[in-house]
């Protein structure tokens, strides 16, 4: 992603994106020559500024002509994020939890919406996690699950040797696809792929047989990686 792209993901628009990184690059601009820098109409530059204003990015200043700063990238990122921070609050107390398990079988694409359902069923994890995923992909998840075993919850790693993760019971593999394998609480099962170089594609459910089936798979990775060790000795 370009600055562009990745300020839309702050709730700017397009242009109020590109306006605000001219703010940040030059300094204070009229919309007339914000307007004139980037090619577009007054109407549309003065739009974007006052939106812009109203989202926390841009301060205006009375001087001799009406000039409009730039809030600091990282205040206004910092800002943002904490707004939301208060609604997410709000909605989680205010909105109702489901009142039965949802057993259908859901396909999950994207590689950051797979590293977002990832890592909250890590984090939602009450009492166990079973997962058989390459070092990179552990690696990336590494605070979540130092942070379970540290609470004492049980984590079972199937991985490519050699890995270590202090707490957790590792077995090393010399396998090492792109496939992931992922089993929290005995209730909730991820499996898929996560490549590097392409996009990843998951399938999530809560259903039992789909659960059953995942645990079973590890449980045969499990005892043959330990019959593979025990041929070496």
């Amino acid at each position: 992603m370009d600055n562009v792209e990745l300020l839309m993901n702050f709730g700017l628009t397009r242009q109020e994106a590109r306006i605000y990184l001219l703010l940040l690059t030059e300094g204070a601009l009229s919309g007339y020559e914000a307007a004139k820098r980037i090619g577009i109409s007054r109407s549309n530059s003065y739009a974007a500024l006052a939106g812009l204003v109203e989202k926390g990015a841009a301060f205006v200043a009375q001087e001799q002509s009406v000039k409009y700063h730039a809030v600091a990238v990282k205040e206004f990122c910092k800002n943002k994020l904490h707004y939301l921070e208060e609604l997410s609050v709000h909605l989680v107390n205010q909105i109702p939890e489901r009142t039965k398990r949802d057993e259908s079988y859901l396909t999950i694409r994207g590689r950051r919406h797979v590293e977002d359902k990832f890592r909250t069923m890590l984090n939602e994890t009450r009492e166990r996690v079973y997962l058989s995923v390459s070092p990179k992909v552990a690696e990336l998840f590494r605070p979540e699950l130092s942070a379970l075993t540290k609470e004492g919850k049980k984590v079972v790693l199937i991985t490519k040797a050699p890995y270590q993760l202090d707490g957790a019971i590792v077995y090393g593999t010399e396998r090492n696809d792109g496939q992931i394998r992922l089993i929290t609480d005995s209730c909730y099962a991820l499996t898929g792929e996560m490549p590097e170089e392409r996009d990843s594609t998951c399938l999530y459910s809560e259903n039992p047989n789909l659960v059953r089936l995942l645990k079973d798979a590890l449980a045969n990775e499990i005892k043959l990686i330990q019959m593979e060790e025990k041929g070496q000795e």
